[in-house]
């Protein structure tokens, strides 16, 4: 095992009144909001989904290949170096950009679908 799911993020032009549509839809509560970046979760306090504030959001539509699906995984690791020789070795791409040494880097799954190895906050 590599990692486990943590979250799925949902782009969006605004997470605060996405949040609400999905607080009430999924009956779950906000867990921390930075304004760019919330995230809410369920009962038990595991996250469950999280929304990120997209400057020029272009809203998908179904079955329009231009204008795709735009949300990611975040997956829990507990070392980045070691995830990512893994993730690496699997196929997926570090993306530019996305050498973080700690907390979370980006890569994209061998079609190009983007997910995130995330750490522990602190770790």
């Amino acid at each position: 095992m590599i990692g486990h799911l943590c979250t799925v993020v949902i782009d969006c032009p605004d997470p605060d009144a996405l949040a609400g549509f999905y607080e009430k839809l999924l009956s779950l509560s906000r867990r921390a909001d930075t304004g760019e970046f919330l995230v809410l979760e369920n009962a038990a306090g595991t996250p469950v989904v999280a929304f990120q504030r997209v400057d020029e959001f272009r809203a998908p539509r179904w079955t329009d290949s231009t204008r795709p699906q735009q949300m990611h995984l975040d997956v829990m690791v507990e070392n980045l170096d070691t995830a990512e020789a893994q993730v690496l070795a699997l196929g997926a791409t570090l993306l530019d950009g996305s050498d973080k040494p700690i907390g979370y880097r980006v890569y994209e799954d061998p079609v190009g679908h983007p997910f995130c190895l995330i750490t522990p906050v602190g770790a």
